[in-house]
């Protein structure tokens, strides 16, 4: 990886202009391999090695936290043979993901239910997480058998469990229960493929993240294209519910 090229530095005179936390709706994978003329699982696992391009162009633009929405809790109503295959393709690619964050200092986080996973990538999920933990340089999350209501939910029955009143709750409190405690809220929301909805994808964490939607395809998402949803994003004027002067 480079540092950030003379492009780059142009277009963004400030590197502190640039969101801390960006978060991915990675759409298109099947689209991308139906346009080529090959069968859906070709597709995600070009989707899958474009996670890893992206990443590491993120990493290069100094962003802190990437999120990436790997795997729904709707997605299990996909064909079995193509949950199967994610799987498969996602256990054939952790070990060299996990030898990559090591070099890089990259600590891997993982956001959902391990549950209902299979046990082989559960353990390697479980090994990425551990191993990588007091990494520092960016942190990627894995948005795997995810879901935003699930964690919400999630979230209320674990303070009912800790028997914490009703009048002790509030935004702070409840975010130390949601499976991002700890990271900042993304600043930047970005979905490929055309589509301009969440999917039920960080919903709590979303209130105030800016929504870029493009119509490339995932897979064909590139460096380019991370840039044109920067300066989008330099762009938009972020009040947070507030006024300026100008309004």
């Amino acid at each position: 990886m480079a540092d950030i090229d003379i492009v780059t530095a142009m277009s963004y005179p400030n590197i502190d202009s640039l969101p801390q936390h960006v978060a991915i709706i990675m759409d298109g994978n099947g689209r991308w391999a139906r346009q080529h003329g090959l069968p859906r699982l070709a597709g995600h696992w070009e989707g899958a090695t474009n996670a890893h391009r992206v990443v590491e162009i993120l990493f290069d633009r100094r962003v802190k936290y990437v999120t990436l929405y790997v795997f729904s809790t709707e997605n299990w109503d996909r064909p079995k043979e193509e949950v199967e295959g994610i799987f498969q393709i996602l256990m054939d690619r952790i070990d060299e993901e996990v030898e990559f964050a090591q070099r890089t200092k990259i600590r891997i986080c993982h956001l959902g239910k391990l549950d209902g996973l299979p046990p082989e990538l559960r353990n390697k999920i479980n090994h990425a997480v551990e191993l990588t933990k007091s990494n520092k340089a960016m942190t990627v999350s894995l948005a795997l058998n995810y879901g935003g209501r699930d964690e919400i939910v999630g979230a209320v029955q674990h303070l009912l469990r800790d028997g914490i009143s009703a009048g002790n709750v509030d935004e702070a409190l409840f975010r130390r229960y949601l499976s991002t405690a700890g990271m900042p809220d993304p600043d930047l929301i970005i979905r490929t493929g055309g589509e301009m909805r969440l999917s039920n994808f960080l919903l709590w964490q979303a209130a105030y993240a800016e929504f870029y939607s493009t119509p490339v395809l995932w897979p064909d998402f590139n460096c380019d294209e991370v840039d044109k949803a920067f300066i989008a994003y330099r762009e938009r004027r972020r009040r947070f519910g507030s006024v300026t002067p100008s309004d």
